[in-house]
């Protein structure tokens, strides 16, 4: 998921609505951690029937948020995967509340995971392999810029994202031996965030 890229797909008001459900954003947060899966095994993991994964799954994959591996599973079994590119929002209409609730709980649930991904990591890091505990990193930058700036900033950091992101998508896609063990599933949390812009509007006080 991400908020902007190059090459991400927006999502329209309809997918935007179809993906802000609990179901829907666990199984592709779950699809983007461990890769390929089935409705049986989503099931497994999330304490659902098998019926009810494979009707979400097929509604994500309505919006092309995921897809079947092709040539992967026996018979009538699927795979699924992450599309590549990912996806973006935009900013919903004004005149559309619907769309703009589904909004707040897709941005709610990205804060959520990330909370927890950096919980994680910092339970994990005692007992990490050395060379990815040296190739991670927290980082943390307090700038004075103008919105222009700013938004430079955006545009400058999603071109090295894209680069990487893309890199990833040509190997998930193209290979066809074994996943290298050197491999690691990297998550990268980038926000520009001007704390305190609201202020104006909230009566706060800067201290």
């Amino acid at each position: 998921m991400q908020s902007k890229s190059f090459s991400a797909r927006t999502l329209d008001a309809n997918a935007l609505k179809s993906f802000a459900h609990p179901l829907r954003l666990r199984i592709y947060e779950l699809l983007d951690e461990h890769g390929p899966a089935t409705a049986t095994g989503l099931a497994a993991l999330l304490g659902q029937n098998t019926g009810a994964t494979s009707y979400h799954l097929r509604e994500l994959a309505r919006h092309d948020m995921i897809e079947v591996v092709p040539g992967m599973g026996r018979g009538k079994e699927k795979y699924w995967r992450i599309a590549a590119g990912g996806f973006s929002y935009g900013e919903p209409d004004p005149g559309d509340p619907e769309t703009a609730s589904a909004l707040e709980a897709v941005l709610d649930d990205l804060v959520r995971q990330r909370g927890a991904e950096l919980a994680r990591w910092r339970e994990e890091e005692a007992t990490a392999p050395e060379e990815w505990v040296r190739a991670s990193v927290f980082g943390r930058r307090s700038v004075r810029l103008t919105p222009e700036e700013t938004r430079a900033l955006q545009d400058e950091v999603f071109e090295v994202l894209e680069r990487y992101r893309a890199l990833s998508d040509r190997r998930e896609r193209e290979s066809s031996a074994p996943r290298d063990p050197s491999i690691g599933h990297v998550v990268i949390h980038f926000d520009v965030l001007p704390v305190g812009a609201g202020r104006a509007t909230t009566g706060r006080e800067a201290p």
